[in-house]
């Protein structure tokens, strides 16, 4: 059985195991070596190595190349025509190289192992994405809401995560947190921890932060992360005991049902245009800030 694919430029200047690893099946280095060997894999119909980049109008040829593993691309999650609409309801810029949307509480960008409903799969099927794909350059957590940006092709997925790298994006998050703040604006540093399989990975955590208002019991807070940990603004505030309201994970005693967290606002520039977009914070964090007799913004 032969199989006959054309390069398009979204995947032009990759290397042919990369592509084959991104588009056809997750297989073992060693396998996709041995498959170009053989011929199995050819690109304009020659053999090539592992190490050829791929040119727009390419021609990829694969005999017989049905290795029996998982493909890295899992099942997608099959939209209804209701979450398709409603999730174009959510974009606040739509131009030819990225969208930014104002991405709602519960909904995850990408599936996982525990989540298969996600909004990566759902745009994927919007007439927004029509004949091309929605790239990721950041993420925001499943139950955070607020702005979010998706490259439309390539070029532009890899300038926007060079920007985030370089700290060239800047990112305003809105909060509400347990107990008062003492000093009104400062800045929060931390060592955070993660483990990778069993090696135990220290990494430097820093955040700026504003006090726009507060009482005795609860803090509502403006916060500018510098790095960009997982978890980052959710576990500096716990390591001040100031943990997020609605914080299942590190809050225990939190009696509400939503994450107070939000995305407010991102800016940017790429060649002398600056791009800023702001998204109000939703109804159920509105409706927090009245019950603790906090002002809004």
């Amino acid at each position: 059985m032969k199989k006959i694919i054309e390069i398009k430029q979204d995947n032009s200047n990759i290397r042919v195991d990369r592509w084959i690893k991104k588009n056809i099946f997750l297989v073992p280095q060693s396998l996709i070596e041995k498959s170009l060997r053989h011929g199995l894999i050819k690109v304009n119909k020659k053999r090539v190595k592992s190490s050829y980049k791929l040119k727009i109008n390419d021609i990829v040829y694969l005999y017989n190349f049905n290795p029996d593993v998982e493909k890295k691309n899992k099942k997608k999650y099959i939209a209804t025509s209701k979450e398709i609409s409603s999730s174009e309801k959510f974009i606040i810029e739509n131009n030819q190289n990225f969208i930014a949307l104002n991405k709602p509480s519960g909904i995850p960008v990408q599936g996982g192992t525990k989540s298969h409903k996600n909004l990566v799969d759902i745009l994927s099927n919007s007439k927004i994405f029509n004949e091309i794909k929605p790239y990721i350059v950041h993420r925001i957590d499943k139950e955070t809401s607020g702005v979010l940006l998706i490259a439309k092709n390539r070029e532009y997925a890899q300038l926007l995560t060079s920007l985030f790298r370089i700290r060239k994006i800047h990112k305003t998050y809105l909060a509400i947190c347990e107990g008062e703040f003492q000093n009104n604006s400062g800045e929060l540093k931390h060592t955070l921890s993660r483990y990778e399989k069993n090696k135990k990975i220290d990494e430097v955590a820093k955040t700026y932060f504003k006090v726009l208002d507060k009482n005795s019991n609860t803090t509502f807070l403006s916060l500018n992360p510098v790095t960009g940990r997982k978890h980052q603004i959710r576990k500096q505030l716990l390591l001040c005991n100031h943990p997020i309201l609605g914080d299942k994970k590190y809050n225990f005693n939190t009696k509400s049902n939503k994450l107070l967290l939000h995305a407010y606002s991102i800016k940017f520039m790429i060649n002398k245009v600056k791009y800023e977009f702001k998204v109000k914070y939703p109804d159920y964090f509105e409706k927090v800030l009245k019950i603790k007799r906090l002002k809004f913004i």
